[in-house]
């Protein structure tokens, strides 16, 4: 399977203390200022998950009645899965391209209000789900527009001058765009299947390609064009209503990608382009083989040598994209699991020494605003060694803490909210988390217990408690996932990590972003103090703060 096994995340991944001994020791007005992330709530929700009339949440109506829920429930950040076109399983962390936008999501009613589509030809089929994204259905129906849409626009002069000026701007477009048009071509065989001189990019080859399939290239670097314009057009509208957009990046990408066909001396591969090692995790108390996930791992001392500067392309382009962005599998940049392909199992692995601090000193040189740690999240879940810990709090950057995990062990359990620091984000739980309802009915009653008497209260309303419990935290930033707010149970699931079908899937209605609900976080959200005051507001607090700690006398001076 190309890629991470659809649903396999990271995240899931039970780390072990052995792996100590192998480790090493575009901004917007509300992009983080000075690496200072405000205290403040958000929702996770991602845009495939929105209410729409065309089977699949897009970037429209949908998109900025929920931003307007948020402003009203006070809240501060809106969190998203990664925004790449779905790979397999419709997973967005298994994509064919790192840089390109999911096309599903353009609201074709705003191509329809440029002349490019009609309303019959919007009009969806009748049988479409406003629950679920039945994603074969919804592929073929929303692709077959997009690329009339853009089969028209490239006809006139306004298309050619987007065509020119998104080239201009993106370097990446042109191979991504080939890419696409080649695996059509060749029935969505792998790249290293190809003809040879595909394959090896030759140049002779290459340019006759992009002759050949010049029409499918410029329908899909339109295509690219218009999704960056309306989600641009969003990010401004959420970042306007005082809402920034947290995004997702996966540190690895799949072995059958435009990012591994265009750069194969950053990864380890044979000379037939397949992997010669891949990503996964030892053994566990979850998996007694350890993962298996199939992505290729990166020749970390080429991209040294090219001062990281493929790394420093994809983060600069989420950052564009997004105001904060969460890197998946963090622990892997201090030591990562390597798997020989011709291991039986991911018991054949052994753990090699990460990047370490290198690349994050290059990201901060390239890509921080005036010196300030960039506005990342670290995505550090699973059993975390000293080494991992030292890198993430040596770059600057918040952990993630899950309440879901907090529960059932002992009381030194560092998800428990009395072991939470200010420099971290803490969540009822993720995407690859069951739904606080469907955790709790699923769980045993010593968690249950635990729960009970640590919260003080005796579960009836367990979601709203742990919600509170979130919002409560000492954590700078607090995320509950929209299923939450809507108290559902484990049918809403965004996500089951190893289960490789039906994921991806649950949307919510309009009708569900009610005032009712907002007004219910809100109340919260004040409560916790972490509701947006105004810039005098803010500043009198600093002084405020100021005038406190210049009074206090130091201990050796009374």
């Amino acid at each position: 399977m190309a890629g991470p096994a659809a649903g396999v995340r990271a995240s899931e991944c039970g780390m072990t203390a052995a792996m100590s001994a192998a480790s090493t020791s575009s901004s917007s007005s509300l992009q983080v200022p000075a690496g200072h992330f405000p205290r403040g709530a958000g929702v996770l929700l991602h845009p495939t998950s929105l209410p729409g009339r065309h089977g699949i949440g897009d970037l429209g109506a949908g998109a900025r009645s929920f931003v307007d829920w948020l402003k009203d429930a006070r809240c501060t950040a809106w969190q998203i899965l990664p925004l790449v076109p779905p790979g397999a399983g419709y997973s967005p962390y298994a994509s064919q391209s790192a840089l390109a936008g999911n096309a599903l999501l353009l609201d074709l009613d705003a191509l329809g209000a440029r002349g490019l589509l009609s309303e019959q030809e919007r009009q969806a089929p009748a049988s479409v789900s406003q629950d679920q994204v039945h994603w074969e259905a919804v592929t073929a129906f929303k692709q077959q527009r997009v690329q009339l849409a853009c089969e028209r626009l490239r006809h006139t002069d306004d298309g050619k001058a987007i065509l020119a000026s998104f080239r201009a701007a993106n370097s990446w477009a042109d191979d991504d765009a080939l890419y696409v048009a080649l695996k059509e071509v060749h029935h969505q065989a792998a790249w290293w299947t190809w003809p040879a001189l595909l394959k090896n990019r030759n140049d002779a080859a290459l340019d006759e390609a992009r002759i050949t399939h010049a029409p499918a290239i410029e329908r899909r670097i339109l295509e690219q064009a218009l999704f960056l314009e309306q989600w641009l057009a969003l990010k401004a509208y959420a970042n306007n209503a005082g809402v920034r957009i947290i995004g997702d990046v996966p540190i690895y990408v799949a072995d059958d990608s435009v990012d591994v066909w265009a750069n194969r001396e950053f990864f380890q591969l044979n000379n037939d382009g397949t992997p010669t090692h891949v990503a996964g995790c030892p053994p566990d108390a979850f998996a007694e083989t350890g993962q298996w996930w199939g992505s290729p791992l990166y020749n970390w001392d080429a991209l040294k040598a090219d001062g990281h500067a493929w790394w420093i392309r994809r983060l600069k382009k989420n950052l564009e994209l997004c105001d904060v962005v969460r890197i998946d599998h963090f622990r892997g940049f201090a030591g990562y699991w390597s798997i020989p392909v011709t291991a039986k199992d991911a018991r054949g692995g052994s753990w090699k020494r990460g990047p370490g601090r290198a690349l994050f000193d290059d990201l901060q040189a390239a890509l921080a605003v005036d010196g300030a740690p960039l506005p990342i999240i670290a995505e550090d879940l699973g059993v975390i060694t000293d080494d991992v810990k030292a890198l993430r709090d040596g770059v600057g950057l918040p952990g993630m803490k899950v309440l879901q995990f907090a529960f059932g062990a002992g009381h030194d359990n560092e998800y428990l909210p009395h072991h939470h620091v200010a420099d971290s984000v803490v969540y009822t739980g993720t995407h690859d988390n069951d739904t606080t309802q469907g955790w709790w009915r699923a769980e045993g009653e010593h968690t249950r217990d635990h729960v009970r008497r640590y919260i003080s209260r005796d579960g009836s309303d367990i979601v709203w408690d742990m919600i509170r419990l979130a919002m409560m935290s000492v954590a700078h930033t607090a995320v509950v996932p929209y299923q939450d707010i809507l108290t559902l149970d484990s049918g809403a699931r965004m996500n089951v990590p190893g289960k490789e079908h039906g994921n991806w899937a649950w949307r919510v209605r309009a009708d569900a972003f009610h005032p009712n609900l907002s007004q219910r976080l809100r109340e919260l959200v004040v409560l916790s103090d972490r509701a947006p005051i105004g810039a005098e507001a803010l500043a009198a607090r600093t002084r405020k703060k100021a005038e406190l700690e210049a009074s206090v006398i130091p201990l050796d001076e009374r």
